[in-house]
This record gives structure tokens, sequence and C-alpha cells, in this order.
């Protein structure tokens, strides 16, 4: 998908107190950031920030980060962050592959994907925010305990991502290939693409996994 440049947008992000510029001088100290020491919730490729910012006003107990790789995408939750002033929610453009650089061992209690690219190339497989390879990233900074929530309309990522949990030695803890109509779906917020594939038709797939034991 071609994203629309949006002139600015990193001039606006960059002046946002809500923007966090340098991610890795907070590594290990995120809770002084927040000033309290609620969990750690972080979602990857955040979007315009329906979701997250959604979840941050819903449950305050929880400190949320943000994490959008492209700026032209990210200067709008940027904005509707500045109106609503949320103090659990940070944002921070960066891609995904920095995440131990920005994060320390135990410091994430909880890990959102929502319709994260499918890369549907085989060749392109590893760049799958749910392939083996980020699976063990997200163990790495996880805390003990700590889980993985996944959202797709896509059945092929879908089922790809099942077979990484299992691969990975990670433990499944539910699993639906229809969201909107399963126990799963009771609290469940929505992103601005899934309400889109919903009037569509298309049901949601969801899991929650965790590392295992070790």
């Amino acid at each position: 998908m071609r994203l629309k440049n949006v002139p600015g947008s990193r001039e606006t992000i960059a002046a946002s107190p809500f923007a966090v510029l340098y991610p890795e001088q907070q590594r290990g100290i995120w809770r002084a950031l927040f000033d309290n020491d609620h969990p750690i919730h972080i979602e990857i490729g955040m979007g315009k920030g329906k979701f997250l910012t959604e979840m941050a006003e819903a449950r305050p107990e929880n400190n949320y980060i943000g994490i959008e790789k492209f700026s032209s995408v990210l200067v709008r939750a940027v904005q509707k962050q500045e109106q609503l002033q949320l103090p659990n929610l940070r944002l921070i453009r960066m891609d995904a592959e920095a995440l131990e650089e920005v994060f320390a061992p135990g410091e994430v209690g909880r890990i959102y994907l929502n319709f994260s690219d499918p890369w549907p190339k085989e060749r392109h497989a590893k760049r799958r925010l749910t392939s083996p390879a980020f699976l063990e990233r997200y163990r790495r900074i996880m805390a003990p305990g700590g889980t993985l929530e996944f959202k797709t309309d896509n059945r092929n990522l879908f089922a790809f991502s099942l077979e990484s949990v299992e691969e990975s030695g990670w433990e499944l803890l539910a699993s639906t290939t229809d969201l909107h109509h399963s126990e799963l779906g009771r609290e469940n917020i929505l992103t601005e693409y899934e309400e889109r594939f919903s009037q569509l038709g298309n049901p949601i797939c969801k899991l929650i996994a965790r590392p295992r034991a070790e």
C-alpha cells in the first residue's frame, strides 16, 4: 500500500510533548516517564491510533506506548493525543526491529499487533510481525506472564501466526477465526481497519499467546 506523504508530519511529531523522540534513552525506565509503576502495554504498527487511544481512555491503570514506522500515519495519532492529552499514552516513530534497543528485558506486560502487513511473498516471511524472529524479540522484552494479542482479517497470515507460536515454543491461550461472534469479542475495541473490514463482512481472527515459562 502506497502511503500519502503528509507535509510537516515529522515536524509536528518532533514538537509534540507526547512523542518520545529518543526512546532508547528510556530503556529500562519507562515507568519514570509516566511517573507511576503501572504495567506497560505497547502496540506495534498503531496506525492512526484509534485502538490505543481508546484503550488508554478505558484503562487508566495501564501505561500505553504506540509504535508506528511512518510519520505520515503517526502524525494523526499525535494530533489526536494532543487534543485528548491522556496521561498514560506516549507515541514513538520507529521500526519494530529496534524493540530491544528501546525496552529492557521484562519491561513490557502486553504487546498488541493489529492488522499487521501480511508480507504475502514467502521470501518476506521474516518481516511479518508474528514471525519466529519477532516472537523472539518480544520474548526478550516481555514481563513474566506477559501476553501477545494479534488481530487480522488475513487467514493466511493468521495460519502462519499460529504455526509461529507453536514453532517458537509459545503457549496459545485463546484463538478464534470469528472474533465478533466469540467470547473474545465481548470487550473488543475496534481499529480503523477492523471497522472497515467488518462492514465488508470479513470475519476477524484473533489469538492470544505468551512465552512458556522456562
